[in-house]
């Protein structure tokens, strides 16, 4: 199978991207607690524990930061430890903290038992950091009084809070920060069945139907082990169902997913170009990120952030900080849609 154009002609459905669209319908279909959640048990084990401990203890729960690849369920799970703990949660992100006031300005304004959730953490500026040591592990912060040589450092109470940050490059956090952290917990990919699950729950709720067995599977086979993707298939076969009225069957899943260029492995026409250049162009020897980066006419962050980690997972390719290499398994692919 020829690959013809250098780039789709719509916007990535595999990307797992935030679209507005999808954080207006996530508000329907995240689930609210974590007997609803689906997926990374050992975290909801561990989860349960720590929340019943810290209602019987009457005290706020340690800190959490969780790490892992991205949307996976990171600020939904945070939003259900919140409801758990029936405590406000307070959202932000590390590259939207720019000043040291405003990270001051965000944990004043914070009441006792509060949740403060930062999501890229890892962003954080180093003088931002700085103040969160002191906070997180004493509740107090330094703020200075006056200017030049006459300003003096004063330490402030601030109310008991919880910590949660988020983060996909847990490498990045300084160690004193990720010290600080009572919890550190790494949210995996999803498996077929749990995707199932997922999908099976949010088509309920947006078309109050059901699919049949292979029909979720068509589905979840195609989602990238993502949350968010099969959530964006959801939708997208919702509004199909609108219009067909019967999508309830492998065959009209496999026929819509081909309309838009998806194969069963969930992959799209800028995967398969990658892998084939790779194969035909290199000829499977090892080839350097900006050279691919040129041969395909992406740029050097799309691939590495949005084309390679799930080539990566499956076993498409390989790499290492200066090239990359189709495998066996890629190149059999490449092979079989010829």
């Amino acid at each position: 199978m020829a690959i013809k154009s250098s780039k789709p002609d719509i916007e990535r459905i595999v990307e797992p991207i935030s679209h507005e669209e999808d954080i207006i319908s996530e508000v329907s279909l995240r689930p609210k607690t974590l007997e609803e959640y689906v997926g990374q048990t050992q975290i909801k084990k561990h989860l349960r524990v720590s929340i019943e401990s810290a209602k019987i203890r009457k005290s706020t729960l340690e800190h959490i930061l969780f790490y892992g690849p991205p949307w996976l369920g990171k600020t939904t799970i945070s939003a259900i430890i919140a409801h758990e703990m029936t405590a406000t949660i307070k959202h932000t992100s590390g590259p939207a903290i720019e000043k040291q006031s405003d990270i001051i300005s965000l944990l004043t304004s914070l009441q006792e038992g509060e949740i403060l959730f930062i999501d890229e953490i890892h962003r954080l500026r180093p003088q931002i950091e700085e103040i969160l040591y002191s906070a997180m592990e004493d509740f107090q912060i330094d703020i200075m009084i006056g200017s030049g040589t006459g300003a003096t450092s004063v330490k402030m109470d601030i109310p008991r809070f919880t910590l949660i940050g988020a983060t996909t490059k847990l490498s990045n956090l300084t160690n004193p920060l990720r010290d600080r952290f009572g919890h550190v917990l790494k949210l995996d990919f999803y498996n077929t069945k749990d995707l199932s699950t997922i999908i099976d729950r949010s088509f309920r709720i947006l078309w109050y139907n059901e699919l049949n067995t292979e029909a979720l599977e068509a589905i979840a086979s195609r989602s990238r082990w993502t949350p968010r993707i099969a959530n964006r298939y959801v939708k997208i076969l919702r509004d199909y169902a609108t219009v067909w009225h019967e999508i309830n069957n492998k065959k009209a899943c496999d026929t819509i997913f081909e309309s838009f260029g998806v194969d069963i492995h969930g992959l799209d026409i800028l995967d398969r170009k990658l892998l084939q250049h790779l194969v035909t162009t290199f000829h499977g020897t090892p080839v350097g990120l900006s050279t691919l980066a040129s041969i395909i006419g992406e740029e050097i962050g799309t691939i590495e952030d949005v084309v390679e980690p799930y080539l990566l997972q499956i076993g498409f390719i390989e790499r290492t900080p200066r090239w990359r290499k189709i495998t066996q398994n890629g190149e059999m692919y490449i092979q079989s849609i010829q």
